[in-house]
């Protein structure tokens, strides 16, 4: 029998639309990835999404300062791990960290009876109903309605110090990590040149002393207006022709410097600086649907009806950051991941299939 939905993905997209199929009954099943896979590994593609890479969160609405440690020893199961932080290793007590807002979501859905399969999905067919999932290990599932809701991997450097120092300093969302303490009146390093990484710098002038723009060529790719606020803030230091050769620190403090190289004359300088964000881009993960969904330019699926997340398949649904190229946060992510759920059984509803 064909599976009512399957959601695929393991962020709070598709944990949030997997709480809500549980919750009207349709048995949904999430195949959330493979987390022995050394290519998901390697691209920040393995289960939990994004937020697995996240330290402190402190944006997300019901979660103020507080120590949760004893919530979370009754919220979460041994079994649960290795998708959260356990409450018995020292944590920071201000409130809940990425992996372990991730996991929640995950048990609150799994409470309501949600099945999980740690696979990767690596072919798909929409050309003919019901739709056909193939998994990396040669399985098939087969599914009324599908949600795409695998996210998008920030680009990084590729520089093992940067590896690093991954939430120990290396970010790649100043919206998520700006306002954190350990940047708050220190220099910091944001690289980019685009609308993003300008955007990036602006924000971050609010928590940093400096900021430090890296741009790889003699001007900024940025649109116009977004440029001139960037040379006009005298709180960011533009230096051209400029990339990071290695991102330096201490393995408790984190990152304490960088050392910059000019691509010009090949001179690295070392430089203080609490922080390096990356804003070279982001991509999403859409490797697997071998174009059988509509993209945008920028590779995003594209969302075809306006205040709904319906996709060039009817039947298929998108939600998260596969498909927002503009807000990419936890909060956005699981609001679509709730439309797209509600989506799915009105889908279901209308075609007599549940």
């Amino acid at each position: 029998m064909p599976e009512n939905v399957v959601i695929i993905g393991s962020g709070p997209a598709a944990w949030t639309a997997a709480i809500y199929a549980a919750r009207a009954n349709l048995n949904p099943l999430v195949i959330q990835g493979n987390p022995f896979d050394k290519k998901n590994q390697e691209n920040g593609t393995l289960p939990l999404g994004q937020l697995a890479l996240t330290t402190e969160v402190e944006n997300f609405p019901s979660w103020p300062a507080g120590d949760t440690r004893q919530y979370l020893k009754t919220a979460l199961d041994e079994e649960d791990q290795p998708y959260w932080v356990t409450a018995n290793k020292p944590q920071p007590t201000h409130g809940i960290n990425g992996p372990e807002l991730v996991a929640l979501s995950r048990k609150q859905a799994v409470n309501f009876g949600t099945r999980v399969e740690s696979k990767d999905v690596v072919k798909v067919d929409f050309s003919k109903r019901p739709f056909t999932l193939t998994t990396h290990d040669g399985e098939t599932v087969q599914a009324h309605t599908v949600i795409v809701a695998t996210g998008a991997r920030a680009n990084y450097l590729g520089l093992p110090s940067e590896d690093k120092f991954k939430n120990n300093g290396v970010s790649a969302c100043a919206v998520c990590d700006g306002a954190l303490p350990r940047f708050r009146n220190k220099p910091i390093v944001v690289v980019g040149g685009g609308d993003s990484a300008v955007e990036e710098a602006g924000y971050l002038t609010k928590f940093a002393s400096t900021v430090h723009l890296f741009v790889r060529r003699d001007a900024l790719r940025a649109s116009k207006i977004m440029a001139e606020r960037a040379l006009k803030n005298p709180k960011i230091d533009i230096r051209w022709h400029t990339a990071v050769d290695e991102v330096l620190g201490e393995d408790k403090a984190g990152v304490t410097g960088i050392r910059a190289k000019n691509l010009k004359t090949g001179e690295t300088t070392d430089m203080p600086a609490s922080g390096l964000f990356l804003a070279i881009g982001h991509t999403p993960n859409v490797n697997f649907l071998d174009g059988q969904l509509k993209l945008n330019e920028g590779g995003y699926v594209e969302w075809t009806t306006l205040g709904r997340t319906y996709t060039s398949v009817e039947g298929v649904f998108a939600a998260g950051d596969v498909a927002d190229d503009y807000y990419r946060q936890a909060i956005s992510a699981a609001g679509t991941g709730c439309m797209a759920a509600l989506d799915a059984e009105r889908y279901l509803g209308h075609h007599g299939l549940v």
